[in-house]
């Protein structure tokens, strides 16, 4: 089974396109796919997407929102409809609204019918859902740490039964590490990009200090004011000067070599 198709749903799984499937039999498949998937790792965008894709196979739901907790920040990364306005960028603190407290208290909370009216519901202008009845709220856990919370809504009231709810918290708990693996591994991306920035900006700097005879900051300063009249990152910038030094140097060293040869005849 490969990494992605151990997150994934197949056409003709019992999860998917079965009615006569008996409920227990379909939920047991669902978390076997999950606990037997491979520890491959997966982009951390498509981790979401797909536990998205999963949790709204299992249980009837119009919303399905994944936060994950950055720092002491709740952060919506993965929602089941669009919300590209507020995608990566609507933040909640630790213990506000329903989301905060199951990430405080590490339990879930389910209410059936009038969730805004729960003392801890927090209203977003930006979110329609705000005004869905049925509210499902568990923690995603990894080795006894919050990684993140999972919701589901719903627009007209929904009793959630002992089983969805515990079916829920399970997925939390399975998928939980897997999200704290693909968002390390995102950050060991991250940071690896930063440290080649790095790497070229200040090679580029060096150049121009030789070049030019001119100070560090002078250099720094010179890339900046390309960046900002040629609407580039310092990057490009920072790439073309050693490219073009690359060069010149290159044909340089070629053309000593040649003489070099010659003399030696």
């Amino acid at each position: 089974m490969s990494a992605t198709s151990a997150w994934e749903i197949a056409p003709t799984s019992p999860l998917v396109g079965s009615k006569s499937a008996d409920p227990f039999a379909r939920q047991h498949a669902f978390l076997n796919r999950i606990a037997t998937r491979t520890n491959s790792a997966i982009p951390f965008e498509r981790v979401l997407v797909q536990l998205v894709d999963f949790v709204i196979s299992v249980v009837a739901c119009d919303s399905c929102f994944v936060y994950v907790l950055e720092g002491d920040e709740l952060v919506l990364r993965a929602s089941k409809n669009p919300h590209p306005e507020v995608l990566d960028r609507l933040k909640l603190k630790v213990g506000q609204g329903i989301t905060g407290w199951v990430a405080q208290h590490r339990e879930p909370v389910a209410v059936a019918r009038n969730a805004g009216n729960d003392v801890r519901f927090q209203f977003f202008n930006e979110l329609p859902e705000d005004r869905f009845e049925a509210f499902l709220s568990v923690p995603l856990m990894s080795r006894g740490r919050v990684v993140g919370v999972l919701n589901l809504q719903s627009r007209a009231p929904h009793e959630y039964s002992e089983r969805e709810i515990a079916l829920i918290s399970t997925v939390g708990f399975l998928v939980g590490a897997e999200i704290e693996m693909a968002r390390l591994e995102k950050e060991k991306s991250q940071l690896a990009n930063q440290l080649e920035f790095r790497k070229v900006i200040e090679r580029a700097k060096g150049i121009l200090q030789r070049n030019l005879k001119i100070s560090e900051p002078e250099a720094h300063q010179r890339m900046q004011r390309q960046s900002q009249q040629r609407r580039l990152p310092m990057k490009e910038i920072a790439e073309a000067i050693v490219l073009s030094d690359a060069v010149t140097h290159g044909s340089e060293h070629e053309g000593f070599e040649l003489r070099s040869r010659k003399e030696c005849r």
